[in-house]
């Protein structure tokens, strides 16, 4: 909270997430006058009730009185439907209002990013506030907002061409297998020589293999070796894409849709190992790699959707590098390591709320390591649905002090918008709640992630 401004949170959840909204308000309309059962009196064609005393002196009071109810009965109805119809229309309004703002919002985008030089301060700006699903607008400001597109447009289409060889480069020379590289190696010298000799016939010639090139060689340095090395790495990939986001059909499944998505986050998370030997692969990655990739594959620029996964290899990198170092275990006791963000993490959850961080340090001691070691190593891809991340990583990208200041604040502001529970609960419940997130209101979190006190989170993590 800002100096001399205090933080104001809900005391209930029931704002915040879904299923527990209060249910003790007021309707905000009037009931039925009548109770459940009541039934009116049948009124005859000739105007008068059912009962013989029609024919009475009281033939008048009887009709008055039933003309009575059946006008009550027709106006509570009436009240009903307009109730209903107001309601209706005030969400209606709602929606349009809605809607208005994500067009305009829209237009800004694409204005901003038309320009010939892309101010990138205003289309930070304009990202953290969300960015418009569809109409690829998200993946080309992702992009912008992860270096992998410069500023100046006119550069666009060299930077695209020239990373997107490279991946293919990278693929072929670190994917293939140690024969298969050789036989494209071998075509190509027979296909030079043929071409410098082809009036020339002559025997036979065979290729000789090096001790490193063996397939039995157990050099540190054969090829064959380093190849056999990956492929437990490759098994684990495989294991864990098959888990990520099972609910989607876009990853899931036997489908040759989902399969060649499968295959190409594969192909990506297998050479960040080989290029990051001291990292390798870290289980969990996968669900960093799939937001990008989901994104970049549904571009509607047909250009950009089958280039997909080099942009997603280059952007993850990208990515990656700002908290490549929580990963690497030698590193974890460093102050670029994960149990120092940790301990950021507690230092600004003390100071917005101290109440709550005694309570979670000394009384249920739930320490942050027994939860928050998946939020930050993970971006908070395994706590939420895919929407929902998209909107989240929206402001993470967007930051100007970068990912991880912005990340350290969303997780602060997950904390408190549990205040109530976490103060209620002991070691096990505190620790089931924040290891399985409750659903919440997304926009609620990440303003109340903005607001925080920047005291002691307006670093930015060194590398």
């Amino acid at each position: 909270m800002l100096k001399g401004k205090k933080l104001k949170l809900p005391d209930r959840l029931g704002s915040l997430v879904v299923g527990f909204d209060d249910k003790d308000e007021d309707s905000g309309g009037s009931g039925s006058v009548f109770e459940s059962g009541e039934e009116l009196e049948i009124i005859q064609p000739n105007g008068f009730g059912s009962g013989r005393e029609s024919e009475t002196d009281d033939d008048g009071e009887i009709e008055e009185d039933a003309m009575v109810k059946r006008k009550v009965k027709v106006d509570g109805e009436l009240e009903q439907k307009g109730r209903q119809r107001h309601e209706k229309d005030g969400s209606g309004h709602v929606l349009v209002m809605k809607i208005i703002q994500t067009d305009e919002k829209r237009s800004d985008i694409e204005y901003e990013i038309s320009q010939k030089e892309v101010n990138l301060e205003k289309l930070q700006r304009i990202a953290s506030t969300g960015l418009p699903d569809g109409g690829g607008l998200r993946a080309t400001v992702w992009k912008l907002l992860l270096g992998y597109l410069p500023p100046s447009r006119d550069l666009w289409e060299k930077e695209l061409t020239g990373n997107r060889q490279k991946y293919s480069k990278l693929k072929e020379e670190l994917l293939l297998t140690p024969s298969e590289l050789a036989r494209i190696k071998e075509e190509a010298l027979h296909s030079t020589e043929h071409n410098a000799d082809s009036d020339t016939d002559g025997p036979l010639t065979r290729q000789k293999i090096s001790h490193e090139d063996h397939p039995l060689s157990l050099g540190k340095s054969s090829v064959w070796h380093q190849y056999f090395e990956h492929t437990e790495i490759a098994e684990q990939i495989d294991r864990d894409l098959q888990r990520t986001h099972p609910e989607m059909k876009f990853f899931s499944g036997e489908s040759s849709f989902s399969r060649k998505h499968r295959e190409a986050m594969r192909n990506i998370l297998l050479l960040f190992s080989k290029l990051n030997p001291a990292i390798r692969y870290v289980q969990g990655m996968n669900e960093v790699l799939a937001p990008l990739y989901y994104i970049f594959s549904t571009d509607i620029d047909e250009q950009n959707a089958s280039n997909a996964e080099a942009d997603s290899f280059s952007c993850f990198v990208r990515l990656m590098s700002d908290s490549v170092d929580h990963f690497c275990q030698q590193l974890d006791n460093s102050s670029v390591g994960i149990l120092s963000t940790l301990s950021r993490l507690a230092e600004l959850l003390k100071a917005n709320d101290e109440e709550l961080w005694r309570h979670l340090e000394f009384t249920s001691k739930v320490k942050p390591q027994y939860y928050a070691f998946r939020w930050i190593t993970l971006l908070l891809t395994q706590e939420f649905n895919l929407q929902s991340i998209l909107r989240i990583w929206d402001s993470l990208l967007s930051n100007p002090f970068g990912v991880q200041d912005m990340l350290l604040r969303v997780c602060c502001a997950m904390l408190l918008c549990v205040k109530s529970r976490l103060l209620s609960g002991d070691f096990a419940a505190n620790l089931k709640l924040l290891q399985h997130y409750p659903d919440i209101n997304t926009e609620h979190l990440l303003q109340v992630a903005r607001d925080l006190s920047p005291d002691t989170s307006s670093y930015r993590l060194s590398l």
